[in-house]
């Protein structure tokens, strides 16, 4: 008899169902690096059907931070191999000129390691988080580095809350995503201050 998951990941059951862990890896595994699948959904389906003994949470967790970071360097790659030619070629068309470019550039180098980490919970920011850090050309081994980190505590929340409290789990996370849209436009405005101050110094500087 198949568990019943909860709202809106009640159609996640049938792939679920079928594919088990394989399907947890892949739609994980394709969100990090810009395809538009349900990645964090997937991951709280599974977690739930952890909780019911359908499979093991242990399992759940291992393979959606192995995708999760697999996925990311993926887009990262992308990023690093194609990403700054296009900026060049037609950024100017979105007035993002190579002097603003390498400003951007300077400024991932020095915070990079913790947008990254951030950018994990954000939704948009998650699947272009890999490209992003590629095309501004991070260091890779900071970026696996703060990547592992936010994966590790990406998958570590959502898994162990649908795993603990179950059907409840949509509540519980519509709850946390309401105080989290808070806590992402406060890092949004200080991101956007810390920016500009850097590219007014920029301008002053002989």
């Amino acid at each position: 008899m198949s568990t019943p998951l909860p709202g809106p990941l009640a159609h996640l059951a049938p792939l679920l169902g079928h594919y088990g862990y394989w399907a947890v890896g892949a739609v994980v595994l394709v969100e990090d690096f810009g395809v538009p699948a349900p990645g964090e959904t997937i991951l709280l389906a599974a977690g739930v059907y952890a909780g019911a003994g359908r499979l093991s949470i242990v399992a759940v967790a291992a393979i959606a931070f192995t995708a999760a970071v697999v996925g990311d360097n993926f887009g990262y790659l992308i990023g690093r191999s194609g990403g700054r030619a296009f900026v060049h070629r037609w950024g100017r068309y979105v007035f993002l000129t190579p002097k603003r470019f390498a400003a951007a550039e300077a400024f991932f180098g020095r915070h990079g390691g913790k947008i990254v980490t951030v950018a994990r919970f954000v939704e948009g920011l998650r699947q272009a988080n890999g490209i992003i850090a590629g095309t501004t050309g991070m260091r890779w081994r900071r970026f696996l580095a703060f990547n592992a980190l936010g994966a590790a505590l990406w998958v570590g929340l959502w898994a162990t809350l649908a795993y603990l409290v179950g059907d409840h789990i949509t509540a519980v996370y519509d709850e946390i995503r309401r105080y989290q849209l808070h806590v992402v436009a406060a890092l949004a405005a200080l991101l956007a201050g810390l920016v500009l101050r850097h590219l007014v110094r920029r301008r002053r500087e002989p």
